[in-house]
């Protein structure tokens, strides 16, 4: 191989053909005989050394030196404020696993995204780096006290960008630490890394300031892809949202009622469904404390009760059942529930089906867990919301009767009066 490095832009002959590309550090995972470049799409190939005829340096590699000017505020525009938490939309890639980490700070979106600056007077914060699959109830109560900060020191709107794997848990839990929430707190994030050619990240991130900025709601929301391709991203209440697909674009949707607007690249916000809370001028007030000692069981075929058991003694405050359809569980979990709940440990069950509701009345098992077990049937609300609002209930409160009253009580849009026919499968 010629005099080459990580980095250089390199032109490789092989037995099937010529390929150029950024020569990337061998990925640890991967066997020693193969070389990795990155294509001019964004895409790496990985190549058999033993079928490699020639490799030509093209370019060395010459690290820019980043230069980043002062945004001036321009009069007239709306104040956002960008959180930058970490996950793809932040992300580099990682040469020692061919992946990405969280590397960008916030201020980077900016001179990735230049037409920001036409939308909002912006600022921007780096408050965690942190993929979302490693966030916790600490780090939602930090983000929530990081936008009561800018909310009541002049943001017209917050931006907060995370990993999409967790997005929908972090945005019910913002719902529910975020106390008389006057204006639109808006997540976003990307499928795929900015370095990619079909990296959703920057109209995803256009979308979303554009909702901070001009989106009458006093709502937190998620702001991605309405589409595979890039005709409009949905905002959806944070209460009823989930991620339904690992890798496509438009992998968030709405669950149980229809998205609150659609929002375009060119600024055009389209609402969809007009029960939202509007603007105000009420001070914002962060919940500082989460109880994280919540379980959340998926129901089974063949489940072992003692599961049950298990995340009694391990202490746990409170336990969601995602139950299957109506609100089952098998019959012989009963007991380990019952014996929980004489432990002052709550059960609470929702559906795993996602769509639809639980009804505790409908057949007679169902009325054994809800009115002999006092399982707390909450109605339509997803099994990650009501996971995430337990645990915020019970940083309030342990007492049974109250814990119940309040995950029944609507506090955020994650229980739905009916159900929205036009919702399903939207």
């Amino acid at each position: 191989m010629a005099d080459t490095k990580a980095g250089d832009l390199v032109k490789i002959t092989t037995k099937d053909g010529v390929f150029e590309g950024i020569l990337m550090p061998r990925p640890d995972v991967l066997e020693k005989d193969i070389t990795v470049i990155k294509l001019d799409n964004g895409y790496n190939i990985g190549i058999n050394n033993k079928k490699i005829k020639k490799v030509e340096l093209v370019k060395k590699y010459s690290p820019k030196k980043a230069s980043k000017s002062e945004l001036k505020p321009k009069k007239g525009l709306p104040n956002v404020t960008i959180l930058s938490t970490g996950g793809t939309i932040s992300s580099k890639i990682d040469y020692k696993t061919g992946g990405v980490y969280a590397d960008y700070t916030a201020e980077d979106f900016v001179s990735m995204c230049p037409e920001l600056v036409e939308i909002a007077n912006l600022k921007a914060k780096k408050i965690l780096s942190v993929m979302s699959e490693d966030m916790n109830g600490k780090d939602w109560v930090l983000i929530a006290k990081e936008v009561e900060k800018e909310l009541n020191s002049g943001a017209d709107g917050v931006v907060v960008t995370q990993g999409t794997d967790t997005l929908h848990f972090t945005s019910a839990a913002l719902s529910f630490l975020l106390k008389d929430l006057s204006k639109p707190v808006v997540l976003t994030a990307a499928q795929r890394s900015i370095d990619r050619g079909s990296s959703d990240a920057f109209m995803n991130l256009i979308c979303a300031v554009t909702a901070a900025a001009k989106f009458d709601g006093a709502e937190v929301m998620t702001c991605m892809h309405g589409t595979t391709s890039d005709d409009y991203c949905l905002l959806i209440r944070g209460t009823n949202v989930r991620k339904m697909h690992t890798s496509k674009r438009d992998a968030f949707r709405p669950m149980n009622e229809l998205p609150l607007a659609k929002v375009f690249e060119n600024g055009k916000i389209e609402v969809v469904n007009q029960n939202f809370m509007k603007r105000g001028k009420s001070k914002v007030k962060a919940i500082d404390k989460f109880e994280e000692k919540v379980a959340l069981i998926n129901v089974y075929p063949g489940m072992d009760p003692e599961i049950v058991d298990f995340y009694v003694k391990k202490g746990v405050k409170g336990i969601v059942l995602s139950a299957t359809a109506l609100g089952h569980a098998p019959q012989k979990l009963y007991p380990n529930i019952e014996k929980a709940i004489k432990a002052k440990i709550p059960i609470v069950i929702a559906s795993q089906t996602l769509y639809g509701r639980v009804h505790p009345l409908v057949y007679s098992a169902l009325r054994i867990l809800s009115i002999k077990l006092k399982c707390i049937f909450v109605e339509d609300m997803l099994p990650e919301v009501a996971y995430v609002k337990l645990g915020f209930v019970l940083s309030q409160t342990k007492d049974l009767d109250k814990v119940k009253e309040l995950m029944l009580t609507n506090v955020s849009g994650e229980i739905t009066e009916r159900s929205d026919e036009k919702s399903f499968l939207y």
